[in-house]
């Protein structure tokens, strides 16, 4: 199993967030995964436009890293996702990349892959930004598995208290031997038919203006012309 990781945070692996997820792709390694982190810069992944190219051609024409990535996880097997709490968010940084995912949450084009979240704050109120990025992965057919985080500012010291660093790595695990066995819980299934259905909606309606993504569902999704 390949697993991509992406990196929200501006310190990158020196950073607490960049330390969790390591704990967590160690996890995922102890079960034979192969894991890449991809730190995402201010510069990488420029926030989205809003100009359509993506659903007309199915590229974006902005020259920078967001193609490179989105191929290098269209051939992984798995997904994982690390923010730091930007003001009961994801970071700017991570928030880029996820906008610029909107051609292929119409196409719900990374399905069939594993993923999880991984969050770091100072004081808390991680659960929320937990279930956005995991609601993320889950509409661009991602089946996420769980979510672990730390909450800094209840830790003393510079460590991750052995609950902490025993969740994470079990959380890597899981994403490989879910993988392994193609587990889908109901309410993930669920989710994924209702956005499903949704999708396939918003493609017989904007069937004109956004000819890739429909000709997409026609040739994998049994659209029907």
């Amino acid at each position: 199993m390949k697993i991509i990781s992406l990196l929200g945070s501006p310190r990158g692996l020196k950073g607490n967030t960049g330390r969790l997820l390591r704990i967590v792709l160690n996890g995922a390694e102890s079960q034979g995964a192969e894991t890449e982190i991809i730190p995402l810069k201010g510069d990488s992944v420029l926030p989205c436009r809003g100009c359509d190219v993506c659903h007309q051609k199915g590229v974006c024409v902005q020259k920078d890293d967001f193609e490179a990535i989105k191929n290098k996880i269209f051939k992984a097997d798995g997904l994982v996702l690390a923010s730091p709490n930007y003001i009961f968010g994801v970071s700017a940084q991570l928030k880029a990349f996820m906008d610029r995912c909107c051609g292929i949450i119409h196409c719900m084009g990374f399905e069939g892959k594993y993923g999880a979240s991984v969050i770091t704050s100072g004081g808390g109120d991680e659960v929320p930004i937990a279930e956005f990025m995991n609601h993320f992965l889950t509409i661009t057919g991602i089946v996420p598995v769980g979510a672990v985080w730390a909450t800094m500012g209840s830790i003393s010291g510079d460590d991750f208290p052995q609950e902490i660093r025993t969740r994470a790595f079990d959380l890597g695990k899981k994403i490989v031997t879910d993988w392994k066995n193609q587990e889908k819980p109901e309410s993930t299934a669920l989710e994924m038919d209702a956005f499903y259905r949704r999708m396939k909606r918003l493609m017989i309606f904007r069937k004109d203006q956004w000819p890739y993504e429909y000709d997409y569902w026609v040739r994998h999704r049994n659209l029907s012309n």
